[in-house]
């Protein structure tokens, strides 16, 4: 078993495992509710292919994390595609709590097919995401087995109180920032953390190590909404994809603008005083947050997470050959050559 490995090639292996487990569970299910699935996954419709497929990003990090630790990625496959239909499932739902009307490019699912088909979709991601976890059964014992579905269920509860908290949070002026972070757990952390946990548990590592290989997966998470946070307001409109002016105007309790409330200084009395946002108030509001620091702090906040994350990784002495995919993936998410 070699320790090189190549990116692409577990690309195309995550994919067909996809292809190959859907295939197999809804064989003989209406063409239109299979469409819905395909449509998804970017396998359908206008638009379809890469862009729509989306990163792929988690799948990665299971095979990433098992080949990293020692195991043959093969084995992590099952894995890889069960948390990429947890992660589809958790996006057909969050667009049609959030009214989102666009995904990658096109129309979400509820938006095409409407909302009742769209949650019955989702539901049908989350539950051949369980089912496909049992191909498991060919190469490990039944201990690992549970321990891997009990990873990925726990992961799923979290999603739905990241979620929660979200919503909640819409309504609130005065937000503890100790919240914050169990939103981030749950909403990005949590998935990230189940990856690593499964690649490196179905490699057979030490308890302790997959355990830590799940903080390093909290840790990314919670530099990688920061960094969102900041790109949120002051990031590059062509980069992120999205308006610099969004979460002002939508009024999202982002790590910016919790610093802000907290300071009690201009940007909270005018934050409280606003019923509604509009982009030339959002214009208003970012510059006071720069003025008042929490542009500064919010940067060295992912700087300081993202290093923590690193030196969490570094801790566990894995083979320095067999852990620079990952890290390289991972240095990816962030836009780093380094």
């Amino acid at each position: 078993m070699t320790d090189k490995i190549d990116i692409t090639e577990l690309q195309s292996a995550i994919d067909s495992e996809l292809h190959n487990r859907l295939d197999q569970l809804l064989k003989d299910y209406p063409a239109e509710y299979t469409s819905m699935l395909h449509y998804q996954l970017g396998w359908q419709g206008d638009k379809c292919g890469p862009d729509a497929q989306g990163k792929r990003i988690r799948p990665l990090l299971v095979l990433l994390a098992c080949h990293a630790c020692g195991g043959d990625w093969h084995k992590a496959l099952p894995a890889a595609a069960a948390v990429e239909l947890v992660h589809n499932f958790s996006l057909i739902h969050d667009d049609i709590q959030d009214q989102s009307e666009t995904r990658r490019g096109r129309h979400t699912v509820w938006v095409k097919w409407g909302k009742a088909h769209a949650i019955n979709a989702g539901d049908a991601m989350l539950t051949t995401a369980q089912l496909a976890l049992f191909r498991l059964q060919s190469d490990l014992k039944p201990a690992v087995i549970i321990q891997a579905i009990n990873l990925l269920q726990s992961a799923c509860l979290k999603l739905t109180r990241g979620q929660y908290l979200d919503i909640a949070f819409e309504d609130q002026n005065d937000l503890p920032i100790e919240l914050y972070w169990q939103m981030v757990e749950g909403k990005t952390g949590a998935l990230l953390a189940a990856c690593l946990g499964l690649g490196s548990l179905i490699s057979l590592a030490e308890a302790s190590q997959w355990l830590a290989l799940m903080d390093f997966g909290n840790m990314i998470g919670a530099a990688f909404q920061v960094q969102d946070d900041w790109l949120g307001i002051w990031g590059n409109d062509q980069q992120t994809g999205k308006s610099t002016l969004t979460d002002l105007t939508t009024k999202k309790k982002t790590y910016p603008v919790l610093l802000g409330i907290q300071n009690q200084k201009e940007f909270f009395l005018q934050w409280k005083s606003l019923s509604s946002v509009s982009e030339i108030d959002a214009l208003r509001l970012a510059k006071l947050l720069e003025q008042e620091g929490c542009a500064q702090k919010t940067s060295q906040k992912f700087e300081q997470l993202y290093a923590e994350a690193f030196e969490q990784l570094d801790s566990l002495n894995l083979n320095p050959v067999r852990v620079e995919p990952l890290k390289q993936v991972i240095r990816g998410l962030f836009g780093r050559k380094k």
